[in-house]
């Protein structure tokens, strides 16, 4: 029986690599996409596009500059144009492909709802918001519409904060707390959601399966917690006892120092997943509690899916 086929765009970053190394494990043939010669076809490519993606089952695009920095003109046009331009290139490649991919996976972000405190924002009753990440957001999901892909499914997942043991948004808070600063920052109100990088593999796997599955697919932990919870958990789970608060000024202010957005710790994301809970996809880290305790230990669970 011959191997299923995962073609992999963007695969040399945290999420990338370790996805790569999980299909492999799982039994998957692994095909990437990528600037530099390592991958099986580059960017600048079209005809070697399509090539690597012909024939296979799954093509999943991760590709997408980090938003970890300050939103100045150059940045701002860094991060929109590496997420739809790669996108408008699989559209053209897929369009071209004799044998084009049966389920296509595209990243977007949970970040596209509003400001939300008041109540979780579901594929179906979620509210998007407004500003530049929005924006950014909205025009990957656009992009993705308007690629010509008749016989592939096309699914924009909308990513939760996404943790895991080399690499997502935890060093920042480790760090944090490791000089005592490990308290909540701004309000404290504000909610985060997340996902375990394991969780977040699962649900593509899952999503690829589940065929009856379209639209937005909101990938977060079905718990979100607020700022406040978050801080006094990444504390526990490295045994600091205690956390300065952070103001929003001191925030903005130290967002200036280190180069990067106070929007990445303020802004409440409330993020539901609930076409995956619907579908019957079970969480192997629903718990924020548990994650970070497993992330802290250096504890690599993950049951065969097979």
């Amino acid at each position: 029986m011959s191997r299923r086929v995962v073609v992999i765009a963007g695969a040399t970053g945290f999420i990338g690599s370790y996805f790569q190394r999980r299909f492999l494990e799982e039994g998957w043939q692994v095909r990437t996409i990528g600037r530099a010669a390592p991958a099986d076809a580059q960017w600048n490519d079209d005809g070697g596009i399509t090539k690597v993606l012909n024939g296979a089952e799954l093509l999943v695009n991760l590709a997408g500059r980090s938003v970890n920095c300050r939103y100045n003109e150059k940045h701002r046009r860094e991060i929109l144009d590496s997420r739809v331009l790669t996108t408008r290139a699989l559209g053209r490649a897929v369009a071209a492909c004799a044998e084009p991919p049966r389920t296509w996976i595209n990243a977007s972000t949970g970040t596209i709802y509003r400001h939300a405190e008041d109540g979780p924002q579901s594929e179906i009753s979620g509210e998007l918001g407004s500003g530049f990440s929005v924006d950014v957001a909205r025009a990957w999901e656009d992009e993705l519409a308007a690629a010509v892909a008749p016989n592939t499914r096309k699914v924009p997942l909308r990513i939760a904060i996404v943790l895991g043991q080399d690499g997502g948004v935890m060093n920042p808070f480790r760090n944090l707390a490791r000089l005592g600063l490990g308290g909540h920052m701004g309000p404290g109100t504000q909610k985060f959601s997340w996902i375990h990088v394991e969780d977040l593999f699962r649900s593509v796997v899952f999503i690829s399966a589940q065929q009856s599955l379209t639209g937005p697919v909101n990938a977060a932990s079905p718990y979100a917690v607020d700022n406040r919870e978050l801080m006094s958990l990444v504390r526990q789970s490295m045994g600091v006892p205690f956390g300065i608060p952070t103001p929003a000024w001191l925030l903005e202010a130290g967002a200036v120092l280190i180069r990067t957005q106070t929007e990445l710790v303020l802004k409440s994301r409330w993020v539901e997943p609930r076409k995956l809970i619907d579908a019957g996809f079970t969480f192997e880290y629903p718990s924020l509690a548990g994650a970070l305790n497993g992330l802290a230990k250096g504890k690599p669970t993950h049951p065969s899916l097979t």
